[in-house]
């Protein structure tokens, strides 16, 4: 049986999932065949080089014939042969592998991942193209339509294609839980939209914990009013921002990550590794970071059971403000995506994509939440209290405050004393 949201959802433990992408053929079955062995729940992840995601095939197959390391796994240059062979061990023990990639032109890498043996990937026409180029977004999602079906079209009896949106994790940090659950949403209709019957909707831990649980309890409600007819979960990323330096904060974080998953009822959490912040991690990182995430899991309490105070900041009416916005476009999703770009319904703050409106802005406030202070013309309440503009200085330090929240902790004596009092991070 090949149904990668059913194993998921047939876990009884949080599914944890590394970021692993490795050029060398025996190197990334050998990373596959670690987390399988992990002591954990795991599915498996072959995460394309940066070369295969832009479509610069020439360039990937230069770096194969010299034997050059990659960011990730080339899976249009390596013969499909090679491929079958790196998953054979996994697809005979049924382990599911989900492909990676961050292509805003999908249809190609979804082609050869069906050829191999495999029905699991991620992506989305707005997620997978505003932050990684200049793509149209009309041509986007032409695409994303095209590469939807084909996947679909992989389902027979016994396999069922799954596809994850990255919408809830869009530029990686400071753009507030409403805008990240909107597009998870709004993707996830798309994909059902052309033929998806298992689906997996995305966040991104952000900087506070209370709003981050209220984003996924207002993610679940949303998913369940608006897929009803198609199979679902959800799955939390460890921070996407910049990351903690020590090993101490790094660590610290992706327990708070996993605590986050349980808290908020998510099936799965992709993890990170204490080298993120450095270089691409090694096997034996990611095995430790998967083990590390599921023991913090298995030992904290799902909120139902837990005394787990929530939040209600009002991210539910902005959520249903920005999907019903964008509904309102056009009848035809596929349209209401690009109208709803092209109008400024949808409004990624700091993203420099030619079809993004860029009027919006966020910041983090004095509690270390985050917050609009601009909203351009997305349908939303006009911030109050903060400012839109920001110097360069404070931009910088918003974008570090996770990491100084995390690192400062376990930084020697002599090093706090340099760092300015910072809301939030503990000296």
């Amino acid at each position: 049986m090949d149904d990668f949201g059913g194993y998921v959802a047939s876990s009884d433990s949080l599914v944890v999932q590394p970021r692993m992408g490795f050029s060398d053929p025996e190197t990334m079955r050998t990373g596959l065949a670690a987390t399988a062995a992990a002591h954990a729940a795991t599915v498996g992840t072959i995460t394309l080089d940066s070369f295969t995601r832009v479509g610069d095939l020439d360039t990937a197959a230069r770096a194969v014939r010299a034997g050059s390391d990659l960011n990730g796994y080339p899976i249009l240059t390596h013969d499909s042969s090679v491929t079958e062979r790196v998953l054979a061990d996994s697809l005979a023990a049924g382990f599911p592998v989900q492909i990676r990639h961050g292509s805003a032109l999908a249809h190609s890498i979804v082609e050869r991942l069906v050829q191999v043996g495999l029905t699991a990937t991620e992506g989305g026409p707005i997620s997978y193209c505003l932050p990684y180029g200049r793509t149209p977004i009309a041509e986007a999602v032409t695409d994303w339509a095209r590469t939807c079906e084909t996947l679909a079209a992989a389902r027979t009896p016994t396999r069922t294609p799954h596809l994850e949106t990255f919408g809830g994790c869009l530029m990686g940090q400071l753009c507030p839980p409403s805008l990240l659950i909107a597009v998870s949403i709004l993707e996830g209709m798309f994909f059902a939209g052309h033929g998806l019957t298992s689906v997996s909707l995305s966040y991104a831990q952000q900087t506070d914990e209370r709003q981050d649980r209220e984003a996924l309890t207002v993610l679940r409600r949303l998913a369940a009013r608006y897929l009803p007819n198609i199979r679902w979960h959800v799955v939390v990323y460890a921070y996407m921002g910049v990351y903690p330096t020590t090993i101490g904060g790094a660590t610290d974080l992706l327990g708070a990550a996993a605590r986050l998953a349980v808290d908020g009822s998510a099936e799965r959490l992709i993890v990170k590794t204490v080298a993120e912040s450095k270089r691409i991690p090694t096997i034996e990182q990611n095995v430790a970071a998967l083990e590390h995430a599921s023991a913090t899991a298995a030992g904290r309490l799902r909120a139902a059971d837990a005394d787990i105070s929530q939040l209600d900041s009002g991210i539910e009416d902005e959520a249903l403000a920005l999907v019903e916005g964008a509904l309102d476009c056009h009848r035809d999703i596929d349209v209401a995506l690009v109208r709803a770009l092209n109008r400024g319904i949808i409004d990624v703050p700091y993203c420099l994509h030619p079809d993004n409106s860029g009027r919006a802005r966020a910041v983090i406030d004095g509690g270390g939440r985050l917050q609009w202070s601009s909203i351009g013309a997305m349908p939303l309440p006009v911030p109050t209290g903060v400012t839109a503009a920001m110097s360069s200085s404070a931009l910088l330090d918003n974008l570090h405050h996770v990491q100084m929240k995390f690192d400062v902790p376990h930084l020697p004596v002599a090093a706090k004393a340099d760092i300015p009092e910072m809301e939030g991070a503990s000296r």
